[in-house]
């Protein structure tokens, strides 16, 4: 149903929108659950469209991204799509090259070494002319939807996106990026406030293009410590929520619900509940309990089953959601996994997952 470009106007009625009811902190009957990665290579149908295009190919291509995105909406019953895109995409828009290594993951070819590099970035991007393929994959989508949920529009924050242009590629100790925090704090502030200054144009695009939601993805957040954190990753994340907020409301465009997912940030829950966003999503490691009790009550919070529960029996699964709903509470809350969905996991299990959430809740909800 991926039908080429239609205009972002005269999008089709929304039927489903338990998720932004929870975003917004209002009552909803059920749970609503979707799952980070939800569009990926543990489905079947997802590798064999994948199978002969490059990745960045594959985002360039908005009626690949639509198929993609749909695909999981067609097995299970989620209360949300998000489209399917990369947070490097970011990255490229300033002119850097990264190219998807088989066995690897997402390389840069040529990685920022020194503070000089930054010279060769784009010092001011049109995202529309950047990054118009990913809004034009998001009203395609919209439109495909056929108002079955809400479309979920996202970007990676400054400070992940940093580490992967001066690593280079995934790292585990991060070193080269924390390095420049050491020694460049000047250098890196540039940087970081280029990179918001892209990213809330490229938010504010997605929102114009048709996204109903946003979620900003500071995957990073864990190899930082509570110093490094407060001073080269919570103000542009606070700011990006506010100016989009400011730019949206300028623009007459709807005001969607921000979801600030900050990986491993255990230690600036209580920040992150008042950076400015709706919604705080949460990994794994995090107690539902203490999560609640610091974040307070006028956040939604999003998460945080381990994603290794799926490979669990699907019994099992249902007895893991059904305490992580009554941990939590069933309102201002929306299910998810603390991390994406890794790519050996059954589709089965993932429809588990989501139908368990669906029914626990009604049930706690009822009684």
């Amino acid at each position: 149903s991926c039908f080429l470009l239609r205009s972002p106007k005269g999008f089709p009625k929304l039927k489903n929108d338990t998720f932004l009811r929870a975003a917004r902190g209002e009552e909803t009957e059920h749970t609503p659950v979707w799952c980070m990665r939800q569009a990926g290579r543990y489905l079947p149908e997802f590798r064999e469209t994948r199978a002969s295009q490059d990745f960045f190919a594959t985002c360039r291509s908005p009626k690949l991204c639509c198929e993609l995105t749909l695909q999981p909406l067609r097995r299970f019953p989620l209360d949300a799509a998000i489209i399917f895109s990369d947070i490097l995409v970011v990255p490229q828009a300033l002119g850097m090259e990264v190219v998807m290594v088989p066995g690897k993951g997402p390389t840069f070819t040529e990685p920022l070494k020194e503070v000089e590099d930054l010279l060769k970035l784009r010092q001011k991007v049109d995202v529309t002319a950047e990054l118009g393929y990913v809004f034009q994959a998001i009203t395609l989508t919209r439109h495909s939807l056929e108002g079955k949920v809400p479309l979920i529009g996202f970007s990676g924050a400054p400070w992940t996106l940093m580490s992967y242009m001066i690593e280079g590629g995934g790292s585990t100790t991060m070193a080269k990026a924390k390095s420049w925090l050491y020694r460049h704090p000047e250098a890196s502030h540039r940087l970081l406030r280029l990179l918001a200054d892209v990213i809330i144009d490229y938010l504010v695009g997605q929102v114009a293009a048709g996204a109903q939601a946003l979620q900003l993805f500071e995957s990073h957040a864990g190899h930082l410590g509570p110093e490094l954190f407060q001073d080269f990753a919570l103000p542009y994340i606070r700011d990006i929520a506010q100016a989009v907020k400011s730019k949206l409301k300028e623009e007459a465009l709807p005001l969607v619900p921000m979801i600030i997912f900050a990986k491993d940030a255990h230690y600036a829950l209580r920040d992150l509940a008042h950076a400015g966003y709706e919604v705080v999503g949460l990994d794994w490691t995090i107690r539902p309990q203490e999560a609640r009790a610091q974040i307070g009550k006028d956040v939604t919070l999003q998460g945080n089953l381990d994603p290794c529960a799926l490979y669990a029996p699907k019994e099992k699964i249902g007895e893991l959601v059904k305490k992580m709903l009554e941990s939590f509470g069933t309102q201002r809350y929306i299910a998810n996994l603390g991390h994406g969905l890794y790519p050996d996991m059954n589709p089965e299990h993932v429809g588990a997952f989501v139908e368990a959430v669906h029914a626990h809740s009604r049930h706690i909800n009822k009684h």
